[in-house]
């Protein structure tokens, strides 16, 4: 007494293609910036979270060599205050 699994039924529908997500390109290398200024709060904001963190190389796709200025520039920018240390600072301050 063998019991067989239920049978699939084919569908019309198309196979589905698996996500492969694009390479990211550095945005500093396609600009050639050589140097990451600390000032450019707009610039450098894109490179933080909506909770203050510093996004990861891998998520927006800038090279090691840019991340690690980036870093510096992020941290220079907010011992100085034009950036938030965290999401709570930025909504104490105003």
């Amino acid at each position: 007494m063998t019991t067989q699994a239920p049978r699939r039924e084919f569908s019309r529908e198309r196979p589905r293609r698996r996500f492969v997500p694009r390479r990211k390109v550095c945005s500093f290398c396609v600009e050639k910036i050589d140097d990451i200024n600390y000032k450019d709060v707009g610039r450098l904001r894109r490179f933080v979270s909506n909770r203050a963190k510093i996004d990861p190389g891998r998520k927006t796709g800038v090279c090691a060599r840019h991340q690690r200025a980036l870093s510096r520039a992020i941290k220079r920018a907010r011992m100085v205050a034009l950036l938030p240390y965290s999401a709570d600072h930025g909504r104490l301050m105003g």
